[in-house]
């Protein structure tokens, strides 16, 4: 019952099944009331045909007795052989019920007594010879008739209450089918269909993303059970939606938030890459923004002391006061906030500490304050990260431009003091001699002309010396103009192309970028020194400059189709072919000099740039050379003026 009562499947099957019994049971009654009425209408017929023999039996009789012939009496005795054997036909009793007390089978007993008891001795008698009263004959015919007629009636009342039987079984389980099939339409209406339509508007209105809808099924059936199951689902879809909407919702905002931060770190990146080495107006912006942005703060940076091996705190937003590293008291980027933040490692805020570096060199720390309450993200720590390595590279790349500013100032002053040492300073000597000797001449009271050559010579080397400093100035002013050492090659070549009246051609093939600045003006000025030594002395009515790059060597020739030189050594006392060899070696490349076999002279510098030079040299085989240590330079070049000014007083 609990079963029935709990499951529509099983309250379906029991309908099916009450309908198929109930029509199982009606054609199983119809059949066994077909069965039993089988042989009614055959018994009737029997029952009838008896009424007629009796007529025949009597006929029969009468003719006998009429005419006394063997003949009628032998038709008697077969019509009442015919009665008796109609009378016991398995026709007529099989139609007779199994029950003692009814009325066919007293009937049919009464009939039977009759006929055994009244008339058959009335036929024996007859055929035996005793005459047969015709009115006690037709009372016992009517008799007989009259038992007959109730059986054939007995016989169709039977008849016809079977097949009244028949009708009201046939009624009674057209009714009770009836029943069952409105009980089963009912509960299939209510508990199946009505559910199903519900189910159904909940499956429409949940792919309308609609989970406000809800079945309310009420009951313990399969229906009810998944409508319940199914206003659960909806209910925690409802949830789940509105949680991932909420999440999505987030995710944007965080997306955009992340794209904005980006946009500012871009932005912030021009200034801290172009702004100069002031961290505080390059930086300081773009992290208060990204504050705002993240929702973050207060932020802090500190950097590594090369030298006393310490952390410096560069940059703090939200301060309460100046920092007492500030260099610039003009400068308000850590004071805009006049109600600081102060967040620290308790309930309220945490810190995290990100690493400075660039590759294995710890340059600093960058400390992030956020609110313990709203932990970072994945995506905000990415951006922290980022932001991390961005200042780095920051950091980094000031670093190395403060160092190549100082170690390109080093390398100037050397230039500086190499090229006063090897001219200006030279002839300032040796007018220094001179005037001592002019002196030591007045001091003998020498005669005027002996003191006059003395007055020519320093003329002359204060003419000398005023050309110096002239080729000076003009050196110290050259600069690389346009976009590298093509350009100023040829501004050169064209330059001493219209001192000589002559064609200079150029030949420049080196790939961009190869050389360092450094590399650069050494190379120019060893052509211009060249060119400048053709001009004075060559007599040459055509010059070339070449400059190419081949097998990771630079090779710069200047030729002329002048006079040429005695041999091929330099000659003497000549300064700037000693210049052009100090550039040489500075360059850590030779300078060769020679004669031109169709007439004039060939300088050739080979040297191998600095780009190249680090492509090929191992980390561990790496000595300072002059175009890298300032220090070495200076000594070197101090060492060679030293000599070169020895041999000159010599």
């Amino acid at each position: 019952m609990k079963l029935l009562q709990r499951s529509l499947v099983a309250r379906i099957i029991a309908s099916l099944l009450a309908i198929s019994a109930m029509a199982l049971i009606s054609i199983v009654v119809t059949m066994t009331v077909a069965s039993n009425s089988r042989g009614d209408a055959a018994a009737i017929n029997m029952a009838g045909s008896l009424r007629m023999n009796t007529y025949q039996i009597v006929a029969a009789l009468q003719r006998y007795q009429q005419q006394p012939e063997a003949e009628h009496r032998e038709r008697v005795r077969a019509l009442s052989q015919r009665f008796r054997e109609r009378l016991t036909s398995p026709q007529l009793t099989g139609a007779m019920p199994g029950a003692a007390d009814h009325a066919l089978q007293v009937q049919y007993r009464r009939l039977l007594e009759r006929w055994d008891q009244e008339l058959t001795p009335r036929i024996e008698a007859t055929t035996a010879g005793t005459p047969l009263e015709t009115n006690e004959l037709s009372a016992t015919l009517d008799g007989l008739v009259g038992e007959i007629d109730g059986l054939v009636t007995l016989l169709e009342e039977s008849s016809e209450s079977k097949i009244r039987l028949l009708s009201v079984l046939q009624i009674i389980f057209l009714g009770l089918t009836a029943v069952v099939v409105a009980i089963a339409l009912y509960d299939i209406r209510h508990n199946l269909v009505t559910p199903l339509r519900q189910l159904m508007v909940l499956a429409r209105e949940a792919a309308h993303r609609n989970f406000g809808h809800r079945t309310r099924l009420q009951g313990h059936d399969e229906l009810a059970m998944l409508g319940r199951t199914l206003d659960t689902m909806a209910e925690e879809l409802g949830a789940s939606y509105a949680e991932l909407e909420e999440r999505v919702s987030r995710k944007k905002a965080e997306l955009e938030r992340s794209n904005l931060a980006m946009q500012v770190m871009h932005d912030g990146s021009r200034q801290l890459y172009g702004g100069g080495n002031d961290l505080c107006s390059s930086a300081a912006p773009m992290l208060r923004r990204l504050e705002q942005l993240l929702e973050i703060g207060p932020i802090r940076l500190s950097l590594n002391d090369p030298i006393d091996d310490r952390q410096i705190p560069i940059l703090a937003t939200h301060s309460a006061r100046r920092p007492e590293y500030c260099r610039d008291h003009d400068c308000h980027a850590c004071l805009i906030d006049p109600r600081p933040l102060r967040l620290r490692e308790t309930e309220q805020g945490e810190c995290l500490l990100l690493p400075v570096s660039v590759g294995d060199e710890m340059l600093g720390t960058l400390e992030v304050w956020h609110p313990r309450k709203q932990p970072l993200t994945s995506s905000t720590r990415r951006l922290l990260n980022a932001l991390a390595d961005q200042l780095a590279t920051a950091v980094y790349l000031q670093r190395r431009i403060e160092e190549q500013q100082q170690v390109s100032l080093m390398n100037e002053r050397t230039i500086i003091a190499r090229e006063l040492h090897d001219s200006l300073a030279q002839s300032l000597s040796y007018l220094k001699m001179q005037v001592a000797r002019l002196e030591r001449m007045q001091q003998k009271d020498m005669p005027r002309e002996a003191q006059a050559a003395v007055f020519d010579e320093l003329r002359t080397g204060l003419d000398s010396a005023y050309r110096q400093l002239r080729e000076l100035l003009t050196t110290f002013r050259l600069k690389l103009e346009g976009p590298g050492l093509s350009s100023a090659l040829r501004q050169t070549t064209a330059e001493f192309a219209e001192r000589m009246a002559a064609p200079i051609e150029l030949d420049f093939d080196v790939p961009p970028h190869l050389l360092n600045p450094n590399e650069e003006i050494h190379v120019l000025q060893v052509v211009r020194e060249a060119l400048a030594n053709i001009h004075k002395h060559a007599r040459a009515h055509w010059a070339g400059v070449s400059v190419r790059f081949a097998e990771a060597r630079i090779r710069v020739r200047i030729e002329d189709d002048g006079i040429g030189l005695e041999d091929d050594r330099s000659p003497p006392m000549h300064y700037g072919l000693v210049i052009m060899r100090d550039r040489a070696d500075t360059l850590g490349g030779e300078l060769s000099l020679r004669n031109r076999p169709a007439g004039g002279t060939l300088v050739e510098l080979v040297f191998t740039p600095q780009t190249a030079r680090l492509i090929t040299q191992q980390p561990a085989s790496h000595v300072p050379d002059a175009a890298t240590d300032p220090v070495a330079e200076h000594r070197a070049a101090e060492d060679r003026i030293a000599l070169k000014h020895n041999g000159n007083r010599e």
